[in-house]
């Protein structure tokens, strides 16, 4: 029990904020960790005692929200009832030029397909390898590779208002988005 405190309590934060960044409200990313932790601890048995905590609690977190985000497709739009009531925030100035491009940046990641977005948060934004991240999405090593270079050349066309399916040669510029988005 010790052992598996100690692999998995610090990789609680970094699971809050793949979550997060999944499924876009906190409370549900909050709800998904607790799940993904729920499901480490009762399995815990089924581990591979060779395999690496992070990857498998990073799958676990990946399966559980590309479940929910399935689950309330299905269901159709939801808004809870103090947004509905709250002046929309996007209505007020903006107060500075960092804040415009977080948002600009927020909106086009909400643009790409969920597999892109998926590497693109595993690889950019958590650090994970691309062998990590193929593992945690049951995916081929090139596959992650591909749907990568794909999610940030998609990435950098919306962020600079390109038409979308425009072909421009950037190396190096998704990479640098996500830098400033840690």
């Amino acid at each position: 029990m010790k052992d598996m405190m100690q692999l998995v309590e610090p990789l609680i934060p970094p699971l809050r904020r793949y979550a997060r960044a999944l499924v876009r409200d906190a409370a549900t990313a909050d709800d998904l960790v607790q799940d993904c932790l729920e499901r480490a601890i009762t399995r815990w048995h089924q581990r591979r005692a060779d395999g690496d905590a992070r990857t498998w609690l990073f799958t676990i977190l990946h399966n559980l929200a590309v479940s929910h985000i399935r689950q309330n497709r299905r269901r159709g739009g939801q808004v809870a009832l103090d947004d509905a009531v709250a002046e929309p925030a996007l209505s007020r100035p903006p107060t500075q030029e960092d804040a415009l491009r977080h948002a600009d940046l927020l909106r086009a990641l909400d643009t790409l397909p969920e597999d892109q977005r998926a590497v693109l948060l595993l690889v950019s934004v958590e650090d994970l390898s691309y062998a990590e991240a193929a593992r945690v999405l049951d995916i081929p090593i090139g596959t992650v590779m591909s749907r990568l270079a794909r999610a940030r050349e998609k990435l950098a066309q919306h962020m600079e208002g390109e038409p979308a399916g425009a072909t421009i040669h950037r190396p190096n510029f998704g990479a640098s988005i996500f830098r400033r988005v840690k």
